[in-house]
């Protein structure tokens, strides 16, 4: 075979992926829009689970101090500088401290 025969079959199906219209989408491409579309369907809506946090402080006198129903402790403070305090049942603040003249829960909930 002569060698401008070769070139030429070697061209045409060069030619053939080079012509616009007739291209394939590549594997990459391909892959590319799968991921989209995936992430796409999974995007979040924080506007469809958008739920605030409440809260409040209650302070009595004593070593106790309780939140309000469907609230629950989120943290505690204790007169007399007394840093020594423990969280019963989620719903109590007990400051431990031999004397203490005011307990405050700080409690919080969903809304």
């Amino acid at each position: 075979m002569k060698p401008n025969a070769c070139l030429l079959l070697i061209l045409i199906p060069l030619l053939q992926l080079v012509i616009p219209g007739s291209t394939q989408c590549s594997l990459d491409t391909i892959v590319d829009k799968k991921i989209k579309d995936v992430l796409n369907s999974l995007e979040y809506n924080p506007s469809a689970t958008a739920q605030k946090l409440v809260c409040t402080s209650v302070t009595n006198s004593g070593k106790l101090s309780s939140c309000p129903a469907g609230m629950s402790v989120t943290g505690c403070a204790c007169g007399y500088a007394c840093g020594s305090w423990d969280v019963q049942q989620e719903k109590t603040c007990h400051c431990q401290c031999s004397v203490v003249d005011w307990t405050t829960a700080r409690c919080c909930r969903l809304a």
